[in-house]
């Protein structure tokens, strides 16, 4: 099981590191895969439910913000079922042009060979 954890960990670190991230939701991840983030994310939930669900999501990320660098640490394993992965982003939103930093931790949950959960963790704003 820790050698399927292994694959799928580092193929994903790769993709997100050569720009593969759509490849990899269709090769990695379950039909039924969830992905959960740390705050409201659009449409105000923070649960994306169904692979092509989270597809969408990625489709919605690269037409607000445009990417400037980004850098990608990891895997780091947790046991058989989980890994860890730390992003850094250096972004702009495409409509304000604002533009920030903003590091991320993805923990993915795998099942069977495919990821079944992703959990965000990053710095919320308080409101």
């Amino acid at each position: 099981m820790a050698q399927d954890l292994m694959a799928v960990a580092n193929e994903l670190v790769a993709g997100c590191r050569e720009g593969r991230e759509m490849q990899n939701l269709e090769a990695l991840y379950a039909e039924d895969a969830v992905s959960v983030e740390a705050a409201e994310f659009s449409e105000g939930s923070r649960t994306t439910e169904g692979r092509e669900a989270i597809k969408g999501k990625h489709a919605w990320w690269n037409a607000n913000f445009e990417v400037h660098g980004a850098s990608v640490e990891g895997p780091f394993p947790h046991g058989d079922d989980r890994f860890a992965v730390i992003f850094e982003m250096d972004t702009s939103n495409r409509e304000t042009g604002e533009r920030s930093a903003m590091k991320e931790v993805g923990v993915y949950h795998v099942q069977d060979g495919r990821i079944t959960r992703e959990e965000f963790f990053y710095g919320v704003p308080e409101s």
